[in-house]
């Protein structure tokens, strides 16, 4: 069962703005972390953090993690499938700039995403995300904080 694996977290690396804040987070709680890419990225020298390289190729590094994602894991990417695949895992997810993935929320996430790529195949230039701030790092800090305390507490709970 989870309860007796510490919690772990997986970072969809490749495009990720909030590596170095989730390695602080995760070395507060003495968490392994995984850093997951389709190439060599540097990561900090340190026991709990694990860098994989993935082969090349579309979802190859999504699928990795899903693969080995566990109850009570935390994974951290603005990857709407994936992040549905950590759900059903029964893991938690979380994008770069705080906003969970939820049970409830995640299926018009994924019609959303649905109705997007629908409009730019037919050519509609549409805008990208907005800009990256501190205050989006501020709001990733407190949430991914959270998230660990909440499953710390549910493990405690036995539930």
């Amino acid at each position: 069962m989870t309860e007796n694996v510490p919690i772990r977290v997986f970072i969809d690396a490749d495009a990720c703005p909030v590596k170095d804040e989730t390695y602080r987070v995760a070395q507060r709680y003495g968490l392994k972390t995984f850093v997951v890419s389709n190439s060599f990225m540097m990561v900090p020298a340190h026991p709990l953090i694990e860098r994989v390289v993935v082969e090349a190729g579309p979802d190859v590094a999504d699928d990795w993690i899903a693969e080995n994602i566990l109850k009570g894991d935390i994974a951290i990417t603005n990857d709407i499938p994936l992040a549905d695949r950590v759900l059903k895992a029964g893991g938690a997810a979380l994008r770069p700039d705080g906003r969970p993935f939820t049970p409830d929320s995640i299926g018009s996430a994924l019609a959303q995403r649905a109705i997007m790529e629908h409009i730019r195949s037919t050519g509609e230039i549409t805008g990208g995300p907005p800009p990256f701030d501190r205050t989006a790092r501020s709001r990733f800090l407190q949430a991914l904080d959270e998230a660990v305390q909440k499953e710390t507490r549910r493990r405690k709970l036995g539930r």
